[in-house]
């Protein structure tokens, strides 16, 4: 419900004077911009008449997206205070963000984070790569706290571990085929909070403790990654610090490793290609000597991902092949590899190499990159491959091949309409955009009404 104030709201009309925005764009962007959080709006020009003209204050967190709507066109930052609208009550500004130096407290933290988090409360904040800073650098500092023994409380054991573990792979198995808005991507929370948190609080030795650290941190780094599929990634930034710090804590630099690497994917996601290359070089100049091939071949995959996005095809050709080299590495050797980097393959490489080079306008290689990716399972790993289909799409689409490039657009539909991803979507609305100078083709609009009516995606 909305709550009224005093008469017009003279901030939030100026502003909509100064840059010249009508009502029913706004309405329309608040809207769209809701969808990507996940949530169902259907504003109208009346609803900004309202706010404008009577005051009315909408729920949260619709101020804020009326503040990055307007954001986006006065091209300057617009706070909810200057459109004269007070944020209602939320979840502490600050929560899940602190990293703790020490794994004490680092439980604690994580702990008090996933008794309150709720993706909704949240919503109202935004991506700030500065939140990173102090949880990056202490991690690079100081990867791993010593060894920490508890002897108070229920004892852990294998069986509590194996439990764990076995969350995790649920978890993943789950988000690759469904994607993260799939009903039980809410479990993986409520297994922290249920499962985890009363384990960190019990007995057990350095070993066992170890471990239980690092499936706790894979499981909040899965919480996290789940967050960033379908838009929240204000969500996913405090599991991913909270992911780093119990890892850090546990004493596995392997993990933490990867953990950092995933959150350079995030920072990549959201626009940060030079930062999102700073954290992947980082994770694996940290956990080199230390982490599996494989680990390792995951922070160069990343590292090679965000130079394609900066438009630097040398940095980007050489990660990939020092990626690659790892995983040959990791073939030859293949004993001591960690069970949750298992599906980072040469499939996999090859299938983000394909938007690598798609992201450099190099179509011709990253058609040829694709090929070697072909044998990933569409059962298994639905939501990568229908992106991938997308992304192949456009590649087709830049050579001028809008044949080929519609082929492989009707199979991302047919692939996506099953999985819950607005990342995935994301990708389909990057190779709608591409399709714009054969819009008036038939096919062209027979596949637009597609990803309108099974999609849900606009234009």
């Amino acid at each position: 419900m909305a709550r009224a104030q005093r008469g017009p709201n003279q901030d939030l009309q100026r502003l909509l004077e100064a840059s010249k925005t009508s009502r029913t764009w706004l309405a329309q962007q608040v809207n769209h911009l809701g969808r990507r959080q996940g949530l169902t709006l259907r504003y109208t020009y009346t609803s900004v008449t309202n706010w404008a003209d009577y005051g009315m204050v909408p729920r949260h967190p619709i101020p804020s997206l009326i503040a990055v709507a307007l954001s986006e066109r006065l091209s300057r930052p617009v706070t909810v205070t200057e459109i004269g609208m007070v944020s209602l009550p939320a979840a502490s500004t600050d929560m899940g963000l602190s990293f703790s130096r020490d794994p004490v407290d680092a439980v604690r933290v994580a702990c008090t984070f996933w008794s309150a988090v709720n993706r909704r409360q949240l919503l109202g904040q935004t991506f700030a790569i500065a939140a990173f800073t102090t949880p990056v650098t202490r991690w690079l500092v100081t990867p791993a706290a010593a060894a920490t023994a508890r002897r108070d409380g229920a004892r852990v054991g294998r069986a509590d571990l194996d439990e764990l573990w076995q969350a995790a792979d649920d978890a993943r198995a789950w988000d690759s085929k469904y994607g993260g808005g799939n009903w039980k991507a809410s479990a993986i929370t409520d297994c922290l909070q249920r499962r985890a948190a009363p384990l960190l609080h019990g007995s057990y030795s350095d070993d066992i403790g170890g471990e239980l650290f690092a499936v706790t941190a894979e499981l909040s780094r899965m919480a996290a990654w789940s967050a960033v599929d379908v838009g929240h990634h204000d969500v996913a930034q405090r599991h991913f610090i909270q992911a780093l710090a119990l890892a850090r804590a546990g004493g596995n630099v392997e993990l933490g490793g990867y953990v950092l690497a995933t959150m350079a994917l995030q920072t990549l996601l959201r626009g940060y290609a030079a930062e999102a290359v700073d954290m992947a070089q980082g994770a694996y100049e940290r956990a080199q000597g230390t982490a599996a091939p494989r680990v390792l071949a995951f922070t160069r995959l990343i590292e090679a991902r965000a130079h394609g996005r900066a438009g630097d095809a040398r940095a980007a050709a050489r990660a990939v092949a020092q990626c690659e080299q790892l995983l040959d590495r990791a073939e030859e050797h293949p004993d001591g590899e960690p069970a949750w980097i298992s599906y980072m393959t040469h499939a996999r490489m090859s299938a983000d190499t394909t938007e690598v080079f798609r992201d450099l306008h190099r179509p011709a290689e990253a058609l040829a990159w694709n090929d070697r990716a072909a044998t990933m399972s569409a059962d298994a790993f639905t939501r990568s491959v229908g992106m991938r289909f997308a992304i192949v799409g456009s590649a087709h689409l830049q050579a001028g091949r809008l044949d080929e490039g519609l082929d492989m657009g009707h199979r991302a539909v047919d692939i996506l309409s099953r999985v819950q991803s607005t990342r995935a979507l994301d990708y389909v609305r990057d190779y709608t955009a591409a399709l714009r100078r054969w819009k008036a083709e038939i096919p062209v609009q027979d596949l637009l009404h597609r990803t309108r009516t099974e999609l849900a995606i606009a234009g």
